[in-house]
């Protein structure tokens, strides 16, 4: 009953191998790091480890906190004028005094692996197919199907709006034919929507959701990101105060993501598969042998 990202991801990024080896012209993605933040450190770290074990090319653009927002625009304008980069990735947070917005708009859509930029959100949005989907939104996806997670005709709550996951994800559920409600911080009653949810996907970044609020054979992908008391990385379901161990939690859910293991492995995955569209999006139609079809993802 366990959605494992971790090993889809490793099942995954061996079909992804497979594609860039027969490439000729490598992808590159192109990682612009701002500040000292230790997470973003980490994160563009582990892209930048993934990237290069599937012989995809990465640099990391390491820029100071006080680097002038003008400085990191030009940057990308560098990048978007590269032909040999194919990907480009502006790690987030940035530091205060940088319009993330201003960052974002300066990103050609043709690279922007990370589906930030308005026109493949406006795409997103109005039913035409982006450049590339959001990262996460997109590795759940492939989770959920490769666990054969009917989405068609089912209620799907998603907690939290977020831009980077709660509505693209929402955007992407209702494409696939479910019935979506969003859930915030100011919903009314929100036990009683959660309690009607076939598939529930909680990105709020903190202990939202108890087992017994969920209606038993549910599925269940924890989004979420946070550290308890002890320093321990956690999710959104707080299933201690239902359950004495997570095996009884596996088996009272139809399926359930664990944290950490679950859509954190798939998010890297979807990130290597857009930097390998990036540089060959002719894989998007290669009739019934497909890659998207290999890797059983529909969209």
């Amino acid at each position: 009953m366990l959605l494992d990202g971790k090993k889809v991801a490793n099942e995954l990024l061996e079909k992804i191998k497979l594609e860039v080896d027969k490439l000729e012209d490598k992808p590159h993605l192109a990682v612009i790091l701002v500040g000292n933040d230790e997470a973003s450190k980490i994160y563009v770290r582990n892209k930048k480890r993934t990237a290069e074990s599937l012989g995809i090319k990465s640099t990391v653009i390491e820029l100071p906190e006080d680097t002038e927002e003008k400085v990191v625009i030009d940057h990308i304008h560098k990048l978007n004028n590269d032909n040999d980069v194919s990907a480009i990735l502006v790690q987030m947070p940035l530091p205060k005094h940088i319009n993330k917005d201003n960052i974002i708009n300066a990103i050609d859509p043709k690279k922007d692996v990370d589906c930030f930029t308005p026109e493949n959100v406006g795409k997103l949005a109005t039913g035409q197919k982006p450049y590339f989907y959001p990262v996460t939104p997109q590795g759940i996806l492939l989770l959920l199907d490769y666990y054969n997670v009917e989405i068609e005709g089912k209620n799907v709550v998603i907690i939290g709006r977020s831009n980077i996951v709660g509505k693209p994800m929402a955007l992407m559920m209702l494409k696939r034919n479910a019935t979506v409600t969003i859930c915030h911080s100011k919903t009314q009653d929100i036990e009683s929507k959660i309690k009607a949810a076939d598939i529930i996907v909680s990105a709020a970044g903190k202990k939202v959701v108890r087992c017994k609020m969920v209606k038993n054979n549910a599925v269940f992908v924890d989004v979420g990101i946070s550290r308890d008391t002890h320093g321990k990385l956690t999710g959104d379901l707080n299933w201690e105060l239902d359950f004495n161990n997570f095996n009884e939690v596996v088996s009272y859910f139809g399926r359930v993501s664990p944290v950490p293991g679950g859509v954190g492995p798939m998010t890297i995955v979807s990130l290597m598969l857009n930097t390998l569209l990036s540089k060959n999006m002719s894989i998007l139609s290669l009739g019934t042998c497909s890659f998207f079809e290999s890797i059983g993802l529909s969209l």
